[in-house]
């Protein structure tokens, strides 16, 4: 836990936080005809794109009850789980309009503009305007930062915006190791960044009364205020009911609870699939500032510091919630002006007693809490979440001291497959036929090495392992080795026991996920097409090519030997493979004259 000042905590100079402000206030406000603002003063070494927002139904919410859809991969490929193979699900309004922006704007130009002048390039938006300029920096990153084409990462700042995507969309910004380029400022009691974990039903009405609100005039705001307080409380008292089975939902699991009841109860109860991301600062009102990125701790905060007692349902202190909504600008100011600062970074210690203050580090965090209502329960929440942190990285250490022997047991695969080698016959094949001893204490090796990694897919694919494992790149090298020497021997097995007779092919019903998932894991990190990694798979192909007719598989023999040659060439697939006695050489000796003559690795087979 730290305090500091916000500009070194954010990596964003305070005098350009101050400026996205204003910007995203001007073009939610004042440019709301403009699809959005881009300042770029001459001599400046910024530029700012400031996104506006929106009111309107259908401007947050295309379908019921959420409005969520899958993300276009094709424009955000890296939004997704690469253990699960499943796509981020985001808002499909706010998704839509961020497209038809890049589309129909001159966004991308100028955006191109920029980078070509070595900008830092910050998009902002206030309220709706926000999940747009996310869209924008995340677009941008795929674009720009992934590839390495441009060394200026963006910075995306929102102001009381709403929430945009499910935990896979958390997950896979916090694994690129983006999060940090993500600052959102909520007020403690704005209820619009919380909107989202409701459903359309519940909150239709609610933005058309916000629109009926933010489009008075200032001096207006109260009177028009009090002719709708019973529509204004039903409106914050649906959205957080609905925040509360949220986060009570997302608690019981930080906190391991394995109460039947909690499945039950979530499989007719309708819950937002939407979840916090990157840097949260939330301000007080009293001009302090409290600071969290773990995202499991901000979805807590977002339901408890925005807790009313009996007493403050009344229509003045309503009025001043709806009120928070627009006055980030002076907020910020006047917080910025006292750096009253707290970052909770080691969040198990946050201390469950209002009144608990060991020393004036612990005082501090104490008396920031207490700013924001924190009772014990949500204290416990938090810590829970930094429980569950700490376990993701044990596990990760555990499965560290795992490689070496991951390691010996590669390296005793690699002989193996050099002495058959010696012995002029392939590895597959000796496996698959199993006559001498080295190959039953390969198949030995291999079930113990497959225990290892089947223990880590499936903690990866419980998420119990932190979200920047996946791109570790011992770990992509250590699959990528694995799976190219183990693979070939799983499918000599399959194919030995004639279960493709029963089952099927190999491909299609017994492909293990742990190769599956290293095999993504390398696409990802190499920037290849998906499935583009399959040299692991060459025997499967093999396999079931040489049961059919040549007439009916010429295409997909033409493709296997295409990416055959390519993989001999980078010596990915051994010479074993085209020893003469080789299944493969054998299948491919027999094919039509006419064909191995035009083949592309008839040099290396020969007829």
């Amino acid at each position: 836990m730290a305090g500091g000042r916000i500009g070194e905590i954010t990596g964003l100079r305070e005098e350009l936080i101050l400026k996205s402000c204003r910007l995203a206030i001007k073009a939610h406000e004042k440019s709301p005809g403009k699809p959005y603002i881009h300042d770029k003063n001459r001599g400046s070494t910024d530029a700012f794109f400031a996104f506006p927002g929106s009111w309107l139904v259908d401007h947050w919410y295309s379908r019921k009850p959420f409005g969520e859809t899958k993300v276009d991969l094709s424009k955000f490929p890296s939004l997704r789980s690469l253990g699960n193979d499943e796509a981020a699900l985001v808002n499909e309004a706010f998704s839509t309009r961020f497209e038809l922006l890049l589309s129909k704007s001159s966004l991308a130009v100028e955006v191109e503009k920029a980078v070509s002048d070595q900008k830092q390039i910050v998009f902002t938006g206030h309220s709706s305007g926000g999940p747009v300029a996310i869209l924008a920096a995340i677009w941008f990153l795929e674009k720009y930062v992934r590839p390495n084409a441009y060394q200026i990462p963006p910075y995306c700042v929102t102001f009381g915006s709403p929430l945009v995507g499910n935990w896979i969309f958390s997950h896979a910004v916090r694994r690129e190791n983006w999060m940090r380029y993500f600052i959102n400022f909520v007020t403690r009691h704005d209820i619009v960044p919380r909107i989202m974990l409701a459903p359309v039903s519940s909150t239709e009405q609610g933005l058309k009364l916000m629109h009926e609100l933010t489009t008075s005039k200032s001096q207006y705001f109260q009177h028009a205020f009090i002719t709708k307080i019973d529509a204004a409380l039903a409106f914050f008292l649906s959205v957080m009911r609905n925040a509360s089975s949220v986060a009570s939902h997302a608690a019981c699991k930080l906190m391991g609870c394995t109460n039947l009841l909690l499945e039950t109860v979530s499989s007719f109860i309708e819950l937002s699939p939407y979840r916090p991301f990157g840097t949260y600062i939330f301000c007080s009102g009293n001009g302090k500032l409290l600071v969290l990125d773990n995202p499991d701790a901000i979805l807590q905060l977002l339901f408890y510091c925005l807790q009313l007692s009996p007493g403050e349902q009344n229509s003045e202190f309503l009025c001043g919630i709806f009120k928070e909504h627009l006055i980030y600008e002076s907020e910020l100011q006047e917080s910025l002006n006292m750096q009253n600062v707290v970052y909770i970074e080691n969040l198990i210690d946050v201390p469950l007693s209002s009144d608990a203050g060991t020393n004036d580090a612990a005082a501090t965090v104490n008396s920031a809490l207490n700013d924001f209502g924190l009772s014990t329960r949500a204290r416990l929440c938090v810590r829970a979440a930094g429980e569950l942190e700490k376990q993701k990285l044990e596990n990760q250490k555990k499965f560290d001291s795992n490689k070496d022997t991951i390691r010996d047991g590669l390296r005793m695969i690699q002989e193996y497959q050099t002495n058959c080698e010696i012995r002029k016959i392939g590895y597959y094949d000796a496996f698959k036929n199993q006559r001498d001893t080295n190959d039953f204490n390969a198949n030995v090796k291999r079930l113990e090495l497959a225990g290892i990694w089947d223990e880590i897919k499936e903690m990866i694919k419980r998420c119990e392992l932190p979200d920047g494992f996946d791109v570790r790149k011992e770990w992509i090298e250590l699959g990528t080795m694995y799976r190219r020497l183990l693979e070939p021997l799983d499918i000599a097995n399959y194919y030995r026991h004639l279960k493709n007779e029963d089952t099927g092919p190999y491909m299609i019903k017994a492909r293990p996920s742990r190769y599956r998932i290293m095999q993504r894991w390398r696409e990802h990190a190499e920037r290849m097409s998906v499935g583009s990694s399959s040299e692991s798979t060459f025997w499967a192909e093999v396999e079931e090519l040489r049961t059919k007719p040549y007439s009916e598989v010429k295409d997909k023999v033409l493709g296997l030997e295409s990416r055959a040659y390519a993989w001999i060439q980078d010596g990915i697939l051994g010479k074993d493979v085209l020893v003469d006695e080789s299944t493969f050489t054998k299948w491919w000796r027999a094919l039509p004259v006419q064909h191995k003559s035009g083949s592309c690795i008839a040099n290396y087979l020969g007829n």
